[in-house]
């Protein structure tokens, strides 16, 4: 059985991504010790909440040098503000440096343009579908072009390699809804809400094999 480590860092959904993998066959510890997260086989790094404060709990239990060092030899799902997280530089708070670990920044929803669709709102909240995803990559298995996952963000992901782009998605522009990058692979919405396609994608995780 896969043994996953589910960072909590004070910022995640832990209880509903915790059931939901385990519901997909992973052996799941919720933890915050950098020890016990070195010795499982994958890392899900979830995240909901402002940026400033994400990265002040990473840095409290040090979980911002395990992710960095993980990143070189075990499977990471991030989640969220997980998937921020692994940029450069967000614009949330003023301005908030991130992990760094991939080239980008994190950019908000730009008030003006929605102004032009009044439907939307910010938040962005809601189910929407997702497109430009690669079916023949296992994470992708099971899982149809313009299928349905939930989301909830006012910030969005621009990489600065495009290579890295794993899924797109619409709300008043086309913006990064996944990338995947060697053994790295970050959703900006939440697959644990997802129901039905949100838990295939965990167990693809799961089941990933690098």
């Amino acid at each position: 059985m896969t043994k996953i480590a589910l960072l909590d860092y004070g910022m995640g959904n832990l209880h509903s991504a915790g059931k939901a993998l385990t519901n997909v066959g992973a052996d799941v510890i919720i933890t915050q010790n950098p020890k016990q997260i070195q010795t499982c086989d994958k890392i899900v790094f979830p995240g909901v909440g402002a940026m400033k404060d994400c990265m002040a709990g990473m840095t409290k239990f040090g979980i911002d040098d395990v992710v960095k060092q993980a990143v070189f030899n075990k499977p990471i799902m991030a989640i969220c503000v997980g998937m921020q997280a692994l940029f450069e530089q967000s614009e949330e708070n003023g301005g908030v440096a991130c992990l760094k670990i991939l080239p980008g920044h994190v950019n908000k929803f730009d008030t003006n343009l929605l102004q032009q669709n009044p439907e939307l709102k910010i938040p962005h909240m809601g189910w929407n579908t997702i497109h430009g995803i690669d079916r023949s990559h296992p994470l992708w298995q099971g899982i149809a072009q313009n299928t349905h996952f939930y989301f909830v963000h006012s910030f969005y992901c621009i990489p600065k390699d495009p290579t890295i782009l794993a899924a797109r998605c619409e709300y008043g522009l086309d913006f990064c809804a996944s990338v995947i990058k060697d053994n790295l692979f970050a959703v900006q919405f939440h697959p644990e809400k997802s129901h039905t396609a949100g838990l295939q994608l965990l167990k693809n995780f799961v089941d990933w094999q690098i």
